[in-house]
């Protein structure tokens, strides 16, 4: 573990609610174009028997220890501030034999392997620093449920889920198209994500809302006008077509009014999420809503008649 990347998290991430492993899923993108996981924290990485037996090996000519998000420390200073307590040049006072026969975990930065890029990741630089068992350091970087429901999120993964439309892939001008998705394919999902050693966990739930439409083309109507089709109360979006309901309009379709010349129409449906989660210790909120969009190809035909 210690001459792990600093982008290896020791978070446990367990899928409690979602498309099973057999069904292709996809990650969500949120509304908030501003939004964004954290980009660093602190974790407890070793014991004191595990520090010692890395820099045993440290000794015997074995790799660097990675310390922080961005420095590794070779033997001399590892030594000298772990085994053999010399202070550090910050002030900062070293550890007898590396604290060994003390309850507790060294800690170290982590960076979100999502927010690599980001500056901000490489705030979490404080050198590798004790913390008593049962406690989190007193730091802006410290782990919390908060920051753990946002890297849940960022974990989720929702049905790759597929409209339903009658006609499915040839409509007629003038005549709408059905669409709707089965309440069995839109089920909330919900992951869990927790850190060993620290008692922290949180839950985050992706709940679907509602679905948009963007018809393809400007020639056309959806249904409702605004796109917008909302969740029925049994979990369904939208009523499955049926043999004599082309008329009146359906709860949720597009009526296209111009036929297509060679090139489909990209119909785009849009399926929101709304994200809410519940952690240790009574905490819980909402993050911002997800979106998962898919694209399917739409050929509209005239209407064919015979004149004799």
């Amino acid at each position: 573990m210690l001459t792990a990347e600093a982008g290896t998290s020791r978070i446990k991430v367990t899928q409690k609610t979602g498309p099973s492993s057999g069904r292709a899923a996809q990650g969500l993108a949120p509304v908030d174009p501003q939004w964004k996981p954290p980009a660093c924290w602190y974790e407890p990485v070793a014991t004191p028997e595990q520090l010692k037996a890395g820099v045993d090996k440290l000794k015997q000519g074995g790799d660097l220890v990675r310390v922080t998000p961005s420095l590794s420390w070779g033997e001399e200073l590892m030594v000298e501030h772990y085994e053999k307590g010399g202070q550090r040049s910050g002030g900062e006072a070293g550890y007898e034999n590396f604290n060994l026969g003390e309850d507790g975990h060294f800690w170290r930065g982590v960076i979100n392997p999502a927010n690599r890029t980001d500056l901000d990741a490489y705030e979490c630089e404080r050198t590798l620093f004790w913390q008593a068992a049962g406690s989190v350091p007193d730091d802006a970087h410290a782990p919390t449920p908060d920051i753990l429901a946002a890297y849940a999120y960022d974990k989720i993964k929702v049905p790759d889920t597929k409209v339903e439309l009658k006609p499915a892939t040839r409509s007629t001008v003038n005549l709408p198209t059905w669409v709707w998705l089965d309440k069995g394919d839109f089920a909330e999902v919900q992951v869990r994500a927790e850190l060993p050693g620290t008692g922290l966990w949180a839950e985050t739930t992706a709940k679907p809302v509602g679905l948009h439409l963007e018809p393809g083309t400007g020639d056309a109507e959806t249904h409702p006008a605004s796109g917008e089709c909302v969740i029925s109360k049994d979990g369904s979006i939208g009523t499955p077509y049926a043999k004599g309901t082309s008329q009146p309009p359906p709860p949720c379709g597009i009526t296209y009014l111009r036929a297509t010349s060679g090139t489909p129409y990209p119909l785009k449906a849009a399926v929101t999420w709304a994200i809410s989660w519940q952690g240790s210790g009574g905490t819980g909120g909402d993050l911002p809503d997800g979106t998962f969009e898919t694209t399917q190809d739409i050929t509209v035909q005239e209407i064919q008649s015979i004149n004799r």
